[in-house]
């Protein structure tokens, strides 16, 4: 069983940065791997970026591939997540997820996942 804490959400105007991060605690195999999602009021779960936990192997969804940076931090069992340049669309609590599978995009895929937290971009 994997455990998973996000932190980092807040308020921030558009245009600012955020850095998410997921702690991640439990049986964490090199093949795992972490994905962040977001969810916005009344929509599904959507990916938004995954890493392999044994390093390298980054996948971003499209449309955010320019502004989001997935990465595993050394030596932590930590994934981050730097948003930058945000928009209101952005909007939406953050999940992050491990998969047994590997790096995957669907959220059916991720077998364990984090509370949330919450990013809410206005002026």
């Amino acid at each position: 069983q994997v455990q998973l804490v996000e932190s980092g959400g807040g308020l921030v105007q558009p245009g600012g940065s955020l850095r998410l991060s997921c702690a991640a605690s439990g049986r964490i195999f090199s093949g795992y791997g972490i994905g962040w999602f977001r969810q916005a009021p009344g929509k599904e779960r959507e990916f938004v970026a995954a890493v392999a936990w044994s390093g390298g192997g980054t996948y971003y969804d499209d449309s955010v591939k320019d502004r989001f940076t997935i990465s595993r931090e050394n030596g932590k069992n930590t994934v981050s997540l730097q948003i930058n340049s945000l928009k209101p669309e952005d909007t939406a609590v953050y999940y992050c997820g491990a998969s047994s599978r590997g790096v995957a995009g669907i959220a059916g895929l991720y077998e364990s996942w984090g509370q949330g937290t919450q990013v809410t971009v206005s002026s």
